[in-house]
């Protein structure tokens, strides 16, 4: 892979996404800045699936601020939902002018597993695709990651966002939201994508 530079722009105006890959970064001694804190726009995510999503947010990210941008997609993958809400996590948690209620979300999600598989312990992944893309040649690259859990109710803990806290990863009894941070950013999807794309920049 092509060298990334000094300075990084994470493609992301969620704060938490911001925090959790800037901590995957900084150790790599490449200093990272927020979109939002550039003052670019959020771009509608019209992709059909995580890669395609982080596709675009990367390259306008690359292409509007001039520095090579990293981007991520992600969202919570439920298999009594046929995969939903996948692609329209955050969706799931708007409301009519565009604000984000997680908790909404969140019972969203149980109220339609409790619909569709009333019992056991309902299976989901979380799912990640990271990309990151270069200004004005239009090179991107993309990394997929994964995390298999199960979800639980009422959700747990304060440490995670969107729906760390119904969340538990396979050999795990705490949720995402329990998780100490550090070991979250070992174990999750994220950390998946990451690892591959670590190893893409050394080759």
């Amino acid at each position: 892979m092509r060298p990334i530079g000094e300075r990084l722009v994470i493609a992301t105006h969620n704060s938490g996404k911001l925090r959790e890959i800037s901590a995957l970064i900084e150790p790599l001694g490449i200093s990272v800045v927020g979109a939002e804190e550039l003052g670019l726009p959020e771009p509608e995510e019209i992709g059909n699936s995580f890669a395609d999503n982080a596709d675009l947010k990367a390259r306008e990210a690359a292409d509007l601020s001039g520095l090579p941008a990293l981007a991520d997609d992600s969202g919570l993958c439920v298999d009594a939902l046929h995969g939903r809400p996948g692609i329209f996590s955050a969706r799931w948690a708007e409301d009519s002018v565009g604000n984000r209620d997680w908790m909404r979300a969140m019972e969203k999600v149980w109220r339609e597993v409790e619909a569709t598989e009333p019992d056991g312990d309902p299976a989901a992944h979380f799912a990640a695709a990271l990309a990151i893309a270069w200004p004005n040649d239009g090179q991107v690259e993309t990394f997929d990651g994964r995390v298999d859990g199960t979800l639980v109710w009422p959700p747990r803990g304060d440490k995670g966002f969107g729906y760390d806290p119904m969340f538990v990863p396979v050999g795990h009894e705490q949720t995402f939201g329990e998780l100490d941070p550090e070991l979250k950013h070992r174990i999750s999807h994220r950390a998946d994508a990451f690892r591959k794309f670590v190893a893409a920049l050394k080759e």
